[in-house]
């Protein structure tokens, strides 16, 4: 049931032109990204080929690209994941939803297994431009997989924390605004470690903090294991949100 939820969720996504735009715009301008950090690369090669240790062409094309798509699509993500549970409430349906023989775990999973979905194929897409320069030149494909991967994890924790504001409302707006201002809070959280000098809850709670390392090829089961509980933890959160809702109809 998981598995058909989140096909029809992915379909659903489809049928509107949001995803579709989505996936345009965003190429549009990674590739514009792409092309411009492809000149400054060119730009600078002289000096490089003098330079011990020199960063490649992963570091200085590859994992800006990554970096700014991360940023972007903090911002796209939220009108992404509004409609997940809202709309549902919204149009009436989430009501036959409930009351039908699928557990509320199958319901959350499978409704979030369809934007994840959905996120692997624009990371999929995402991943087209720095592997075109395998045609040209060697890529550090462990740098490459580690940002990839960090970037669907990072989408995989917004997709969570939209779930779960789009299970507290009907309004999608509503569900679109509070994400986006609980994922720029959480982006931005570590400035406030850093202005104190102290380290501690807000730097661990900081997104930036555990993307950044592996966006730069940096894997660490620290910022893996921030990332898996952040996203079960609101997984959870949605999961009894909906099964509160479920008791009270």
């Amino acid at each position: 049931m998981i598995l058909n939820i989140a096909r029809r969720e992915l379909r659903s996504m489809f049928l509107s032109p949001l995803a579709w735009t989505v996936l345009a715009v965003s190429q549009l301008i990674l590739c514009w990204i792409f092309f411009s950090q492809i000149d400054v690369f060119f730009s600078i090669q002289k000096e490089l080929t003098t330079l011990p240790n020199a960063p490649g062409v992963t570091d200085l094309v590859a994992a800006p690209v990554l970096e700014i798509a991360s940023v972007m699509l903090l911002m796209i993500s939220p009108l992404l994941t509004m409609r997940l549970i809202s709309e549902e409430r919204r149009n009436g349906t989430l009501t036959l939803l409930l009351s039908s023989p699928i557990s509320i775990t199958e319901i959350v999973l499978g409704k979030f297994m369809g934007i994840i979905l959905f996120y692997i194929i624009l990371v999929g897409m995402i991943s087209l431009m720095p592997l075109s320069l395998m045609l040209g030149t060697e890529l550090d494909l462990g740098k490459l997989a580690s940002g990839l991967l960090g970037l669907l994890l990072l989408l995989s924790a917004f997709a969570a924390a939209g779930l779960f504001l789009s299970s507290l409302t009907e309004n999608p707006v509503i569900a679109a605004v509070s994400t986006f201002g609980l994922l720029l809070l959480l982006w931005i959280v570590e400035r406030s470690s850093e202005a104190g000098d102290t380290v501690g809850v807000f730097t661990y709670l900081s997104l930036t903090h555990h993307i950044t390392p592996l966006l730069r090829g940096i894997v660490s089961t620290v910022d893996l294991a921030y990332f898996a509980l952040f996203i079960t933890t609101f997984i959870l959160l949605t999961i009894r949100q909906m099964d509160a809702e479920r008791l009270q109809g």
